[in-house]
C-alpha cells in the first residue's frame, strides 16, 4: 500500500487539477530543505563568478548585516558563509544527486 501513495496523491492532484482548473497550494506541500538548497545554489554561483566570503555574505544578508556582524566579537555570520561555501562546493562535486533523492512521504 505504501508504494501507491505517490501515484494516488499525482491522481488526486490530477483530478483536483480537472475539477478547479488550476493547481491549488494546499496539495503542494513546500519542501523543507528547498530555502537552503537555493542558498547553495547562489554561493555557488557567486564561488563561479569569483566572489570572496564576504561578497557572498553581502549579496546573501545585506551589506548592513555584514558590516554590522562580520569583524564582530561572534563569527556566526562568517561561520555560516564558510559552511553554505563549503556544502555548495560538495554540490557542485556530485552532492547534487542527494537533493534529488528524497525520504519517503509520511501520510
Amino acid at each position: 500500500m505504501v508504494a501507491a501513495r505517490g501515484p494516488l496523491r499525482a491522481l488526486g492532484r490530477f483530478l483536483d487539477f480537472a475539477t478547479h482548473g488550476r493547481f491549488r497550494s494546499g496539495l503542494y506541500p513546500s519542501e523543507p530543505r528547498m530555502t537552503r538548497a537555493l542558498l547553495l545554489l547562489q554561493v555557488q554561483d557567486a564561488l563561479i563568478q569569483g566572489a570572496s566570503h564576504r561578497d557572498i555574505g553581502v549579496g546573501l544578508f545585506g551589506n548592513d548585516h555584514v558590516a554590522a556582524q562580520w569583524d564582530g566579537p561572534s563569527d556566526a555570520l562568517r561561520s555560516r558563509v564558510r559552511r553554505l561555501v563549503r556544502d555548495a562546493g560538495k554540490l557542485a562535486r556530485g552532492g547534487y544527486r542527494d537533493l534529488l533523492r528524497r525520504a519517503p512521504e509520511k501520510s
